[in-house]
């Protein structure tokens, strides 16, 4: 399953790069993107764990970049 996502507060490019990194390497993702020109982001994962994966994902995300919130 594909999703993509709108970021709010995202701040630097680099962060969005790290952001990445980290969510590619949770187990299920098969591709994510994340984009600080566009404030986007899109992530490809297993369907039946998409829920769980997603929980991995803010967390990651908030590790990282703290002020940064994904819409849903």
């Amino acid at each position: 399953m594909k999703k993509k996502f709108k970021l709010e507060d995202l701040d630097c490019a680099n962060c969005a790069a790290k952001m990445e990194d980290a969510i590619k390497k949770i187990p299920g993702v098969n591709d994510a993107s994340v984009s600080f020109m566009t404030q986007k982001m899109s992530i490809d994962a297993e369907d039946a764990k998409f829920d769980e994966i997603m929980k991995e994902v803010v967390a990651v995300c908030a590790k990282v970049e703290p002020d940064c919130k994904i819409l849903f």
